[in-house]
């Protein structure tokens, strides 16, 4: 990967109050990462799969080796900024004819964090019906169509929860979900919530677009919603700064700023770093008007 020219400042800053702001880099992550950001609340990326996607700056079809060696020192960059209690969320795909590549990175990135938790992205899911024979499976979310006699559809990634020593304290209830059946709540001696733990297994399809050209300009990104949980996972009260050294069009970005924290994402193309302040802008600018709009509507009767 030919490292980009670093600039004397970041390529886009957009205030977010009280001091933090969401800044873009137009450079290389390994060498830009401990220079520009220390101490690191949460790392949350999704970096080139080597499966030959069509980047405009960088070549997807490295040797295998040189690859596996490049994800492992991401893993030792990450580890020299990350913050005590800190989390690297790792997002990576594999494909039906090579599932070992998640894992071959995962045990890179493994030799200088621990692995805490994995986490299976799932993109599409069909459910069958309790409510007949002829009724059809109720199919949700979008998957990439295979032609193949061999391999079943992809319809799911993983995301890796990484720390220093895999004893990170997580918030596990804010994504939590109630009980089915509320008896399982009484069983429980001491019920901390009428909420469970979701678990491993996250169903975030993409939202349905009309043209990717315009809708997702980018050839392999993420719903904000996938880094949005990973922080709520971690705990945002004790996120202090987050990371996405890959950051595309910005969805950890748009995630990130939601919340009000400081960002650093970095990109060796400038035209989508130029899409992810556009973005991060567009999520400011909606929450704003909801927040003027919230008075006006209170006490009014529904």
């Amino acid at each position: 990967m030919p490292p980009a020219a670093p600039a004397d400042g970041p390529y886009a800053t957009i205030p977010l109050g009280r001091g933090r702001a969401v800044r873009l880099w137009h450079e290389e992550a390994l060498a830009g990462l401990p220079r520009r950001t220390s101490r690191v609340s949460v790392v949350v990326t999704s970096p080139p799969y080597n499966r030959r996607v069509p980047y405009r700056g960088y070549a997807d079809d490295r040797p295998r080796s040189e690859y596996l060696a490049w994800t492992g020192r991401l893993g030792a960059v990450v580890a020299g900024v990350l913050e005590e209690n800190g989390s690297f969320f790792l997002n990576v795909g594999g494909m039906p004819s090579d599932p070992w590549l998640p894992w071959d990175v995962a045990r890179e990135v493994g030799r200088s964090l621990v692995l805490q938790n994995v986490l299976h992205w799932i993109k599409s899911i069909a459910l069958d019906r309790s409510d007949g024979p002829r009724s059809p499976p109720l199919a949700l979310g979008h998957y990439k169509p295979l032609v193949s006699r061999r391999y079943v559809h992809g319809a799911h990634e993983y995301v890796f929860q990484f720390t220093l020593r895999g004893d990170v304290p997580i918030d596990r209830l804010a994504l939590g979900v109630p009980y089915q059946d509320r008896s399982n709540v009484r069983r429980w001696r001491r019920p901390a919530s009428e909420l469970r733990c979701r678990g491993n297994t996250w169903f975030l399809p993409y939202a349905t677009i009309q043209r990717r050209a315009r809708d997702r300009p980018h050839p392999a990104t993420f719903p904000a919603e996938l880094p949005d949980w990973c922080l709520k996972l971690h705990g945002l009260r004790r996120i202090r700064r987050v990371v996405d050294p890959f950051v595309g069009i910005g969805s950890s970005a748009v995630a990130a700023a939601r919340h009000g924290l400081a960002f650093d994402g970095f990109d060796l193309d400038a035209g989508y770093l130029t899409e992810a302040a556009d973005r991060v802008r567009a999520a400011l600018a909606v929450a704003a008007a909801r927040a003027t709009a919230e008075p006006r509507t209170a006490g009014r009767p529904v």
